[in-house]
């Protein structure tokens, strides 16, 4: 007679329950909101930008990772502390130490760049989407997008927080194109610490644009304000209330932003070095958008490093999209004194989720503006 597991024989309700425990569980899973702020960072735009420095300059952009790296994560330390003590997000304390103008300001200024920004990753996902599936780039566009949003309204923040940081692993898909292709890393070394620079105005635009691309708005806002739905999931009070958590919270918060941004930081530099090695070498130098580095990659690294290349993209959208939409969602919310939280229900924070669907759906709409003739 063959004698049956516990899991065999117990209802599916439960062994549904018992794997969801395991991976909640796991390592990854009880990472801080640094590693989404971190993947978030390389969004498709973010990728475009890395492209477009590797395919012009080649590996003479390289330095600018290493340098950027410290910038950012004191950045998002500060954000991060600035949350989880005071119990608010960066809107809540503008607002609490600025004239209405200032904070209405930031927060127009966000809602648009944001905007802009959630239209050229939907698009880039899409175009992606067409190369890969061969179905119509605005189809596929649509259903990232309305995928996202449903996930950002329907599920809850501990779940869905839990399913993005399983999805940062799409990131390291840039590492392995490394292995598709050949790379001198004794000239990639040197190039990191002692790059051949032009000082003009080419190089002044791509520096900037890096900078501006790693050092984002939107990624302060978010990770102050998962600051404090992690704290509030955990029902933890503010550390201005409850000092006597600090040592171990601000110890916390010291390495999570500083990894996230580790983690953001490496993939980024594999983005240029890719490009430099493969499109900079066979003198494609004007890259726009992610999918335009993924479609050129193609013939010359072959179909594999397309591939890796290609779930980056869409992998790194599908939590880029989210951040940028729920980040201005945080902000405008809490400008208004509106109830907000990706932990509550849409019924209990309507203006907080017309936000977030606002900024999706014109984010969608501005595709086809884009490509009307």
């Amino acid at each position: 007679m063959v004698e049956l597991t516990d899991e065999q024989t117990a209802a599916p309700g439960s062994t549904f329950r018992s794997r969801w425990a395991r991976l909640k569980n796991h390592p990854l899973a009880r990472l801080g909101p640094g590693l989404i702020t971190g993947v978030a960072d390389d969004d498709p735009s973010g990728i475009a930008t890395y492209s477009q420095a590797g395919a012009q300059f080649g590996l003479n952009m390289l330095w600018t990772m290493p340098l950027a790296f410290p910038l950012m994560a004191a950045v998002q330390s500060m954000c991060g502390r600035i949350g989880r003590v005071t119990g608010r997000g960066l809107a809540a304390n503008i607002r609490t130490a600025f004239p209405p103008v200032v904070l209405k300001g930031v927060v127009l200024l966000l809602l648009i760049a944001n905007t802009l920004n959630i239209g050229a990753d939907v698009a880039a996902m899409g175009e992606v989407g067409e190369l890969v599936t061969g179905l119509d780039r605005h189809a596929m566009a649509i259903i990232f997008a309305v995928a996202t949003l449903l996930l950002q309204i329907f599920v809850p923040y501990h779940r869905y927080v839990f399913f993005l940081k399983w999805l940062t692993l799409s990131l390291l898909a840039y590492a392995a194109v490394l292995f598709t292709v050949h790379v001198r890393w004794g000239e990639v070394a040197l190039r990191t610490l002692w790059p051949q620079l032009r000082l003009d105005s080419d190089t002044a635009a791509v520096v900037v644009g890096v900078f501006g691309t790693t050092i984002s708005p939107y990624l302060f806002f978010w990770q102050a304000s998962e600051e404090v739905e992690d704290m509030l999931a955990q029902g933890s009070a503010p550390l201005l209330q409850d000092p006597n958590n600090a040592s171990g919270e601000l110890r916390r918060i010291q390495w999570d932003p500083w990894s996230g941004m580790f983690y953001s930081d490496i993939p980024a530099y594999f983005i240029i070095l890719a490009t430099a090695v493969t499109l900079h070498v066979a003198g494609i130098t004007n890259i726009e958008t992610a999918a335009q580095a993924a479609g050129a990659l193609r013939p010359l690294a072959g179909d594999f490093a397309f591939e890796l290349f290609a779930i980056g993209i869409v992998g790194v959208g599908l939590i880029g999209v989210p951040v940028l939409a729920g980040s201005a969602a945080y902000a405008f919310a809490e400008a208004m004194v509106w109830k907000e939280g990706l932990e509550r229900t849409p019924q209990d924070a309507r203006g907080f989720y017309g936000v977030i669907t606002l900024s999706v759906v014109t984010g969608l709409l501005i595709q086809y503006c884009r490509s009307a003739p």
